[in-house]
């Protein structure tokens, strides 16, 4: 992973005390309230239904155990709202004995960072110094500026990649930090970035999509999509370049982001993404960001063009950790070694096939380590989970992480000789669930518990159909799916891109909730790049759990040998699902009594 130079250190430590700085003035009352609103957001910290919200970054999802362990203390020591706070909070939710509303924990997000929702903004400036004394802070995410850039889970050790994206990521985030005219957008700009055959990083749905390529004489450049997209209004990016050689990949970016700073709409936020003016430009959005990029190279001389030397020294921040010596195995012991373990432990066989993923390293694997759990929101960790995970960081992955686009924690650099025993630890702490790209896999939004934004609750509907699907066996015969939900138009849980998606809508002051069919995020379990379409009016809370079983029971019925959710949907069309959606809704009260 990236190792934080001096320059680095010093940044986030000065910025730490920045925050300091700005927060006490703000207690004291000689900062007011609407000036240190936009310095706490550039911070990482918002303020929600209940708490304060902290964002911390996570670029492009690389994490190490020093650092986990720093976010288990922020969960232990500060996560901790008042006591009547939290009392209110639960009761007004009807939550009292219920884990929906959990304190001292953290939260891995979509975009692959980490989120804490009930600390005290007293105590913000100490979290920001325990957090810089390990170069973790809360700078782009959140406010109206080029947010966290986030790429492949696998970045670095994909045996499908073509050019590692990490370090392209790595200059792209120090230079969008710095740059003055990224701070103030129209609205918020998530950029991503695929290096491998295979778009694991959902690039379609963002403001920037970067797929690294090699040209015919091999050398190495970038395919372009431009406003992409969720929300209310979901759009997948459109390609304006074929080809950008990478060294102008950051001069490119910023004729796009000049071009949506001058047009993009302010008088408006709801129409104010880059992806309302693409869409309303089409081509003539295209020709001006042509037109900007070539002054900005002609006229200005391409100041943002980066040197040889500049990659090579990013790229030696990412050297391979030194992992202990590793006998060497031919393939066929590999696969021997393994098969005797699976042959005695079934349980230890299915976790390889859905937990373990091949690398580049013949003699290493990737394993995602599952945070999908009953009782447990997805995405959500404890403060002694923490502890665990980094104790198994260090034991089986030279000491680092990923944080992934779906919520888990995948360990990047463990020895194949080492599967069995990392499963057996991993299954003790309950982070073994073979469920990886199953139905209770979900994507989900913190939602109604915790967002001021939210129509409705995400969590107790993530928790209904978890419970629901316990059998490994059934979720295996069900087969890859991705379910998504959020809690409100915005799309923090990604319902638009799930196979299911279930968004949460507000009717008459109660909470109702839409699903959708067909989504894609691009990868290959996927396809390209959709937004899912409507089944049916909203349905309960409590319908909802009956409708997917439905509609799951449907495709069951319905698909061929061999065929995926995804493509029997696509084959099908929604007529079916639709109808067995409405025939799974609950009977009103009078319409219950008079077919008792």
């Amino acid at each position: 992973m990236y190792q934080y130079t001096p320059f680095d250190q010093e940044f986030v430590k000065l910025r730490a005390e920045q925050f300091r700085d700005q927060l006490e003035r703000w207690q004291a009352g000689t900062l007011p309230e609407d000036d240190f609103r936009p310095l706490r957001l550039q911070n990482g910290w918002y303020v929600q239904r209940y708490a304060p919200m902290l964002r911390v970054a996570v670029p492009y999802g690389e994490i190490a155990s020093a650092q986990i362990r720093a976010l288990a203390r922020v969960a232990r020591e500060y996560d901790e709202p008042e006591a009547e706070v939290f009392k209110a909070a639960m009761e007004g939710q009807g939550l009292l004995g219920t884990t929906f509303l959990p304190k001292n924990c953290a939260h891995f997000t979509t975009r692959t960072n980490v989120q804490f929702n009930w600390i005290p903004l007293a105590k913000a400036a100490d979290v920001m110094d325990l957090l810089a004394s390990v170069n973790l802070h809360g700078i782009q995410t959140s406010g109206n500026c080029i947010r966290n850039t986030t790429t492949d889970a696998l970045a670095g050790i994909a045996v499908d990649e073509i050019v590692d994206p990490r370090p392209y990521a790595e200059i792209l985030r120090q230079w969008t930090t710095l740059h003055p005219e990224f701070a103030f957008l129209p609205r918020k700009f998530k950029i991503a970035i695929s290096g491998a055959a295979e778009d694991r990083a959902a690039t379609g749905w963002h403001d920037v999509g970067l797929h690294l390529v090699k040209n015919e004489a091999g050398e190495v450049g970038f395919k372009v999509f431009v406003g992409g997209g969720m929300g209310r209004t979901p759009v997948v990016g459109t390609l304006i370049r074929e080809f950008l050689p990478w060294n102008q990949i950051m001069n490119y970016i910023e004729a796009i982001v000049r071009v949506y700073n001058e047009h993009g709409r302010r008088d408006n936020k709801y129409k104010a993404r880059i992806k309302i003016l693409v869409k309303s430009e089409g081509q003539q959005y295209i020709d001006d960001v042509e037109e900007e990029y070539r002054q900005i190279v002609e006229i200005d001389g391409g100041p943002h063009t980066v040197p040889q030397a500049e990659l090579d020294r990013v790229k030696a921040c990412f050297a391979d950790p030194q992992l202990p010596a590793l006998a060497p195995l031919s393939e066929a012991e590999i696969e021997q070694s393994l098969l005797s373990h699976a042959a005695a432990q079934p349980a230890f066989a299915r976790w390889l096939s859905r937990n373990v993923h091949p690398h580049r390293n013949p003699q290493l694997r990737a394993v995602t380590l599952s945070f999908k759990r009953p009782g447990q929101a997805p995405g959500d960790a404890s403060a002694d989970q923490l502890d665990a995970l980094a104790a198994l960081m260090d034991r089986y992955s030279a000491g680092e992480a990923r944080v992934t686009h779906d919520q888990n924690v995948l360990l990047p650099w463990v020895p194949v000789s080492e599967l069995f025993a990392l499963w057996q630890e991993a299954r003790a702490l309950g982070l073994a669930s073979a469920n990886v790209q199953l139905l209770t896999d979900m994507i989900a939004c913190p939602g109604g518990d915790f967002c001021a934004l939210a129509n409705a609750r995400s969590l107790p509907i993530a928790e209904a159909i978890t419970q629901r699907y316990q059998d490994l066996d059934e979720l295996d015969d069900i087969g890859p799916i991705d379910l998504h939900i959020s809690g409100c138009i915005n799309s923090c849980g990604h319902h638009h891109s799930g196979h299911i998606g279930i968004l949460g809508v507000d009717k008459d002051g109660k909470e109702w909730y839409q699903v959708t069919l067909g989504g894609s995020d691009g990868s290959s379990l996927s396809g390209a790049s959709v937004a899912g379409k409507v089944i049916g009016p909203s349905f309960s809370a409590a319908e909802v759990p009956d409708v997917i079983e439905a509609v799951l029971a449907t495709y069951r019925d319905q698909r061929v040998s061999g065929e995926r959710f995804q493509d029997t949907v696509r084959r099908l069309g929604l007529d079916l699902f639709k109808e067995a959606g409405k025939a799974a809704r609950h009977p009103a009260p009078a319409e219950a009594e008079a077919t008792a």
